[in-house]
C-alpha cells in the first residue's frame, strides 16, 4: 500500500529560497514568482499532480478540466502558504489579518490548567497561529516525523531571527521515545499537536469512510488522544482571500471507552467528518501528495 514517506515536498531549499526572496524583494514579489513555481510543478511533479487530480475526481466528483484547475490552484496555494509561513516566522505577522471560529470554547480549554491534545491536518497553514498563540505557544508540542523535522530544524538554525516558540517532538519509526515525551508534556499540562491525515507505518492504521471512500489514517493520534483522557481540539488555520487567515477550532469532550465502544474509532469518525467539511470548503489547501484511497480496493 503506497503511503506518504515522512518528508514534505520542497524541503530545505524551498524554505531558504523564499526566506531570502521575502527579505530582499518583499512578500508581494514572492507571490509573483509563484507562477514560475506552479509551472515547474505541473511539468515535473507528476506524482503530486496526479494525487491532487485523484482527490479532485474521486473525492470531490470533479471532471478532468476541473481537476486540472484544482492542481494549479493547489500548487499556487502551497507556495502562498510557504511564503506566509516564512514571513510570519520573520516577525511580519502585522501584515496579516486573523479571524477565529469557536474562539471562546477553545480558550476555555487552554486556560483549564490541564493537558490538551490538538489534532489538525495537512491543510492550510497551522504555523501561522504563532502570533495568536503568544504565551500559549511555549506550551505547544508539535509531533512531527523526524525527516520533516530535520529539514525545518536546519532552516531555523541557519536563520536565527526566525521566531518559533513551539517545541517539536520528533517521531522515528524505529523508536518509541516520542510516546514518553508526549506523556511528559501532557503531565505538565501542555498541549500536544498531531496531524491526523498522514501515516508512515502500515502496521498501525485505522480506517474510515472519507469523502465516500475507505481511507487509511494513522492510529497513533487517535489512540493516544483517547487514552490520555484530556480535552481534544480539532484545529485548522485556513487562508482566505488577501492576507487573511481563519482559525477553526472544534472542542471534543473526552470519549469514554467500553467493551462496546472503541473510543479511538469514535474520535476518528468525528475527525473525518470535521476534515471533510474543511477540504470541501478549501479544496485547494489540502496538501497530501499521495493517492489517499489506495486501500479502497
Amino acid at each position: 500500500m503506497p503511503q506518504w514517506k515522512g518528508k514534505t515536498r520542497g524541503g530545505k531549499f524551498g524554505y531558504l529560497f523564499f526566506i531570502y526572496l521575502i527579505r530582499y524583494l518583499g512578500v508581494g514579489a514572492a507571490y509573483t514568482f509563484l507562477y514560475f513555481v506552479v509551472a515547474y510543478f505541473l511539468l515535473f511533479a507528476r506524482k503530486a499532480s496526479s494525487a491532487i487530480k485523484d482527490f479532485a475526481r474521486k473525492g470531490l466528483g470533479y471532471n478532468r478540466w476541473e481537476a486540472w484547475k484544482l492542481s494549479c490552484r493547489n500548487f499556487y496555494s502551497l507556495g502562498q502558504i510557504l511564503i506566509d509561513k516564512m514571513a510570519i516566522l520573520n516577525g511580519m505577522n502585522d501584515r496579516y489579518e486573523f479571524e477565529f471560529e469557536n474562539y471562546e470554547p477553545f480558550l476555555n480549554v487552554l486556560n483549564a490548567e490541564c493537558g490538551v491534545v490538538m489534532i489538525g491536518a495537512h491543510v492550510g497553514n497551522w504555523e501561522c497561529g504563532a502570533p495568536f498563540f503568544g504565551s500559549y505557544g511555549k506550551k505547544i508540542n508539535v509531533v512531527m516525523f523526524d525527516a520533516e523535522y530535520r529539514s525545518i530544524k536546519e532552516v531555523l538554525e541557519e536563520n536565527k531571527n526566525l521566531e518559533s516558540d513551539y517545541k517539536v517532538i520528533p517521531v522515528n519509526a524505529d523508536s518509541l521515545s516520542h510516546v514518553f515525551l508526549i506523556n511528559d508534556a501532557i503531565q505538565k499540562n501542555e498541549y500536544v499537536c498531531f496531524q491526523g491525515d498522514r501515516y508512515v507505518n502500515e502496521d498501525k492504521l485505522l480506517y474510515a469512510d472519507f469523502l465516500g471512500h475507505r481511507a487509511a489514517f494513522p492510529a497513533g493520534p487517535f489512540l493516544l488522544a483517547t487514552r490520555m483522557k484530556t480535552p481534544i481540539v480539532f484545529y485548522y488555520a485556513m487562508r482566505e482571500k488577501g492576507r487573511k487567515y481563519t482559525f477553526h477550532f472544534e472542542v471534543i469532550e473526552p470519549i469514554k471507552r467500553s467493551k462496546e465502544v472503541k473510543a479511538e474509532e469514535v474520535l476518528l469518525n468525528r475527525y473525518v467528518e470535521s476534515l471533510e467539511r474543511i477540504v470541501k470548503r478549501y479544496p485547494e489547501q489540502w496538501f497530501n501528495y499521495y493517492k489517499f484511497w489506495e486501500c479502497d480496493k
